[in-house]
């Protein structure tokens, strides 16, 4: 059962990443994206792999050494937990850039580069927002801040 539900996990996500890539425009993108229940998915899988061997889970989370890590994870079980936790934090954070994107009006094609890398690794691809959300938040407040306004300070 586990690696039926390994292979069906994506399914649960990738319209999610879908509709933000390649169709950031869209109307029904937005209304959809908005909600924070498209991490329902992998959440709920998530919940259904755990519960089994949530004892032996929280038993080596608890208290984190690097075999005891190994040992949860180097099995199915432990693979696709893993694996379910990268999908829905990963669309969590594709989702909290792509919103934000859109309001601060940070260019597509970029943010959608960006979302391709959050996908794949994730962290990295959350760093590389924020370089590029800082340095569109620099740029646009040097733009609308007078000359004058900057010379007297």
């Amino acid at each position: 059962m586990v690696a039926q539900l390994f292979s069906l996990s994506s399914l649960f996500v990738m319209p999610f990443w879908f509709l933000m890539i390649v169709l950031p425009f869209w109307q029904w993108t937005q209304r959809i994206i908005q909600s924070p229940w498209i991490i329902l998915g992998p959440a709920v899988i998530y919940a259904i792999v755990l519960l089994p061997i949530f004892a032996t889970v929280w038993a080596g989370v608890s208290n984190p050494t690097l075999p005891g890590i190994i040992e949860l994870i180097g099995n199915e079980t432990g693979a696709t937990l893993s694996w379910l936790h990268f999908l829905a934090f990963d669309l969590f954070v594709g989702r909290w850039i792509y919103l934000d994107s859109r309001e601060r009006n940070i260019f597509a094609p970029i943010t959608s580069l960006i979302l391709i890398s959050v996908l794949m690794v994730g962290p990295v691809g959350f760093l590389i927002y924020m370089v590029v959300r800082t340095i569109h938040g620099l740029v646009r407040s040097a733009k609308t801040t007078p000359i004058v306004q900057s010379v007297a300070k």
